[in-house]
């Protein structure tokens, strides 16, 4: 007998370069197969670059994208001077950084605000109102790695990306200290800086509020 599956249905739309460790999807199927099978099974088809990491049954019609309640995304800059083959799709090169000055920019941006000055221009949603409860700058194992780690409850097109790019533009010395907070005050695109490369972004983690019937995970 074979087995159908309808539409797959992702808990975020992500840019094309974008890497997601934590991305959710549901589809609706004609079996009811266990979810180690479904583990096991869809990984033998997928490429080596994606892989079904975990499984689990949910309700028909289950919906990721709205039963998302938050996201956690990370984006990693290599401050170098001379490009690094092992981070070519990790992460965005910056020969200098005053990693300071990016952490103080990323006060301005926690917290609720208007960010329409942070969306691409492909963004045409009636609100623009998001919360940020984490805008962090990190060191990594590898000291050259700077982590800017950001939370929210949803976010506009190219949201992340803009914000990270500005705040690396004062880093960098492209804009002036106070950047994020003056593009927030004139929501306008122009306001605010680069918009940085899609390869060095990660969607780490989609928090969901889970239907009644849900499954158990496999593996735990």
């Amino acid at each position: 007998m074979r087995t159908r599956a309808g539409p797959v249905r992702g808990a975020s739309r992500t840019d094309a370069g974008v890497h997601a460790d934590g991305q959710v999807a549901a589809f609706d199927t004609s079996r009811d197969i266990a979810a180690r099978g479904w583990v096991l099974g869809l990984n033998r088809h997928l490429p080596d670059d994606v892989a079904v990491r975990a499984a689990r049954t949910a309700p028909c019609g289950f919906a990721p994208r709205f039963a998302a309640r938050g996201k956690r995304y990370r984006y990693r800059v290599l401050v170098d001077s001379v490009r690094d083959p092992r981070w070519r799709t990790r992460a965005w090169r910056v020969p200098a950084l005053d990693v300071d000055a990016v952490a103080r920019e990323a006060e301005a941006a926690r917290g609720t605000h208007d960010f329409a000055g942070f969306r691409a221009s492909g963004d045409e949603r009636a609100s623009t109102v998001r919360v940020l409860t984490r805008v962090d700058v990190e060191r990594e194992d590898d000291p050259r790695i700077v982590a800017v780690v950001v939370e929210g409850n949803a976010f506009l097109y190219n949201m992340v990306r803009i914000l990270v790019g500005t705040m690396v533009d004062v880093g960098r010395g492209r804009l002036g200290v106070g950047a994020v907070a003056r593009a927030l005050e004139a929501k306008n695109r122009g306001s605010a800086g680069t918009t940085a490369p899609a390869h060095g972004l990660v969607l780490e983690r989609v928090e969901l509020d889970l239907p009644a019937g849900i499954g158990e995970r496999w593996p735990r």
